[in-house]
């Protein structure tokens, strides 16, 4: 779960000097001008995390090169950036961006069996590191269902270090479908959220997720799930546009919808196929990214329906391959029953590329509704996406100018702000175990390495 924004003092894009954004915890910017300001603190701050992401890293790096931070970085392994099996997309995977570079960063060995259960990720090592490491405060992005969550919690605990972890799902319904994991989480969320000295979350959905369950809203603070805005905006200003779409089979004149997202039952990819021949659009393009168990009943139904020759399967794409895809597009529609909140729908919209989700997606509230409020369905309703996609290709015009939207509404949900906001949650999870940070010194590396911690580090 990425969780961080800007630097404190830089205001966001639109906001006028000394906005406070209580209601929601955002972070409270104070200078009067639009030039940077130094914080008064600086946090030593270790970061846990299952393993390399590629929409993680970027932050990282803004937080390493943030004065108000002195970060490092424990992995509990190199999945991702190591080729190795994604069972939900089907196949091996090596993510072809820089994933550990720029910032500090160890690999902790992992004792478990590396299967997706409690003990399958154990990493013991990062008790000594966290008592050793004199932390002002801990991250921790490892859920609370394996056993190294727990590893974290106590060493952290007992080094009297800020403790700060979160969730990511906007619904106490799991994804499995097993409701009667929907009564424990109520029993027991109340009880392990306030384990944290400060509650991250990244979406609006999340954030009154954790309200409704008792915990006061001063203690949740809402750090937006980003992307490297500036990365992807770049990228996509580059696309031949006209050369992608060519390569798909579409003309100038066709609509193209994009589906981009593992071919898994949860992000019902068959909705959107279902839709698709429903509503009959003349002049359009189906175009599905990704990969996964279900490609050959899509390919299949897809056929069945008289749309063999509409839908073009690409596969999986690699992070450097998707700017040209979603740039091409003309919409992306996420039909998924769970999505805690869907990154791509950022990824989307930085590359000028509108979105339709439905109403089960994290990011259809805080990202697709304020673009277009009629872009978010009901999950399941095939009907009314079919209506969606005819009245969104029936005014080309209007749906080209959402494209200015999107990434107008980017530049208001970006990595500063979640930088920002991390380091206001973590200033208040201090100040609550009663540390004494250390005095903001500046840095002219960027890059903070934490002494004798143990691993690799690269710059």
């Amino acid at each position: 779960m990425p969780t961080m924004f800007s630097k404190p003092g830089i205001l966001a894009p639109g906001a006028p000097p000394c906005v406070r954004f209580d209601s929601l915890h955002w972070p409270r910017f104070t200078s009067k001008s639009h030039g940077p300001a130094m914080p008064d603190r600086r946090y030593r701050v270790l970061a846990v995390a299952t393993h390399p992401v590629q929409y993680m890293a970027p932050l990282f790096r803004r937080m390493a090169a943030h004065h108000g931070f002195d970060l490092h970085v424990a992995y509990c392994s190199l999945r991702g950036a190591e080729a190795a099996h994604d069972p939900e997309f089907g196949a091996t995977i090596q993510w072809d961006v820089p994933l550990l570079e720029g910032y500090s960063w160890s690999h902790i060995p992992n004792h478990g069996s590396g299967a997706e259960t409690f003990f399958g990720l154990r990493n013991p090592g990062l008790s000594k590191l966290i008592r050793d490491g004199n932390y002002d405060a801990v991250l921790c992005f490892v859920g609370y269902v394996r056993a190294t969550f727990w590893i974290v919690w106590r060493a952290a605990k007992s080094s009297k270090a800020a403790f700060l972890f979160g969730t990511d799902t906007n619904t106490l319904s799991p994804r499995d479908g097993q409701m009667w994991k929907r009564t424990v989480k109520k029993i027991l969320w109340p009880r392990l959220f306030r384990l944290a000295d400060q509650v991250i979350v990244p979406s609006s959905g999340t954030h009154d997720l954790m309200v409704s369950l008792g915990l006061p809203a001063d203690r949740v603070t809402l750090t937006p799930y980003s992307v490297d805005n500036d990365w992807w905006m770049k990228q996509s200003a580059t696309v031949d546009r006209a050369a992608v779409r060519a390569s798909w089979g579409a003309s100038a004149a066709d609509a193209v919808i994009l589906f981009c997202a593992k071919l898994q039952p949860w992000k019902r990819p068959g909705d959107l196929v279902r839709a698709f021949a429903e509503a009959q659009l003349a002049d359009a393009l189906l175009v599905v990214a990704g990969e996964g168990p279900l490609r050959g009943e899509l390919e299949s139904q897809a056929a069945a329906l008289g749309m063999g020759k509409r839908v073009r399967f690409l596969g999986f794409a690699n992070q450097s391959q998707l700017p040209a895809v979603y740039a091409s597009a003309d919409l992306m529609v996420l039909p998924s029953e769970y999505e805690p909140f869907a990154v791509v729908v950022n990824e989307a919209m930085c590359c000028g590329c509108p979105v339709a989700a439905s109403d089960r997606v994290g990011a259809a509230r805080d990202l697709v509704a304020p673009v277009r409020q009629e872009f978010v369905f009901p999950c399941g309703n095939v009907a009314a996406l079919a209506a969606l996609l005819k009245d969104a290709v029936a005014d080309r015009a209007r749906l080209a100018s959402l494209c200015h939207a999107a990434v107008a509404q980017m530049h208001t949900w970006s990595p500063e702000r979640n930088i920002a906001a991390t380091f206001e949650a973590i200033e208040i999870a201090v100040a609550r175990v009663g540390r004494r940070p250390r005095a903001s010194l500046p840095d002219s590396s960027g890059v903070h390495i934490a002494p004798g911690a143990p691993g690799k580090f690269r710059e």
